[in-house]
């Protein structure tokens, strides 16, 4: 089946989480592109049952491509929130280890897909302390997995979390230009850098302008402050107007609608309604 006509100057993808866990991959990217969505970001979660796709058969992983052709709906981002459990800087060996197996796993898994992003969170250590030594620990299997990447054509972006250790782009940034890698980069949450914005009484356009050159994409995500997840969109306090247009600014051209199914029967017009609001946004953009 062909892709959908439309072109436009921009795409806008949908997370996976904001549909049934229950459905098939077939049933979930017709959901997406019957809602008006160009493409999905598949969830690599610190779930056994989410983890276990990075080891599926080369079957499996071709029936993936056939569902994403038949549909004309693909999966082009991956957010490996594993890497939240199984962090790379983990102070547990055995944790910080699998979490790199997992994280190379990923991107083959990305490769094989035809995945062009593989988001990881900007956490050393989320659940535990974070030390001198946990810090050091992320930094060096950051880099391992930059490096993985760029033997396999993936491009690796960290998002930007809710603590301290890399809540906005200027955090992330640090480490851009440490590794130096053209396959690493940012991908900022507009609800988690709204809320870093308002802790320290700066501003989340100029955070996203710190990034320019290393953002491919942005999480559109509603929040509250102190609240980070599962906030209905309008309920909170981003503005994305403002956000989008700062990402439009500096040559963003991808965004993805983060947040969601909590077993609401009108979930597949939650997904339509989301997608009006944020392409109202996205298409006052073109000709700016």
């Amino acid at each position: 089946m062909e892709r959908k006509s439309v072109m436009r100057e921009y795409e806008l993808g949908l997370y996976e989480k904001a549909m049934p866990a229950q459905l098939s991959w077939k049933e979930k990217l017709r959901a997406a592109g019957a809602a008006g969505y160009d493409y999905v970001e598949i969830s690599i979660d610190e779930t056994e049952e989410k983890i276990r796709r990075i080891y599926m058969s080369r079957e499996e992983r071709l029936s993936m491509i056939y569902d994403m052709y038949e549909t004309g709906t693909p999966i082009r981002s991956m957010c490996v929130s594993a890497l939240t459990r199984y962090s790379l800087g983990n102070s547990d060996s055995e944790l910080r280890s699998r979490g790199l197996e997992i994280a190379r796993g990923a991107i083959q898994l990305a490769e094989d897909l035809g995945v062009r992003i593989v988001m990881i969170p900007g956490y050393d250590i989320y659940y535990g302390e974070s030390t001198v030594q946990t810090k050091q620990f992320f930094e060096e299997n950051l880099e391992k997995v930059v490096l993985f990447a760029a033997s396999l054509g993936v491009l690796v972006e960290m998002e930007t979390m809710e603590n301290a250790f890399m809540n906005t782009v200027w955090k992330a940034m640090y480490h851009v230009r440490k590794i130096r890698s053209a396959y690493l980069g940012v991908y900022p949450d507009s609800g988690n850098i709204t809320n870093a914005a308002v802790s320290y009484g700066s501003d989340e356009v100029q955070d996203i302008l710190s990034g320019r050159g290393h953002i491919s994409s942005l999480h559109l995500k509603e929040s509250c402050p102190g609240k980070f997840r599962e906030i209905p969109y309008g309920e909170g306090h981003v503005d994305f107007e403002k956000v989008i247009r700062a990402a439009w600014s500096i040559g963003v051209r991808k965004y993805v609608t983060e947040f969601w199914y909590q077993g609401n029967r009108t979930w597949e017009k939650d997904l339509s309604s989301v997608n009006e609001r944020m392409r109202r946004i996205l298409d006052g953009q073109i000709g700016v």
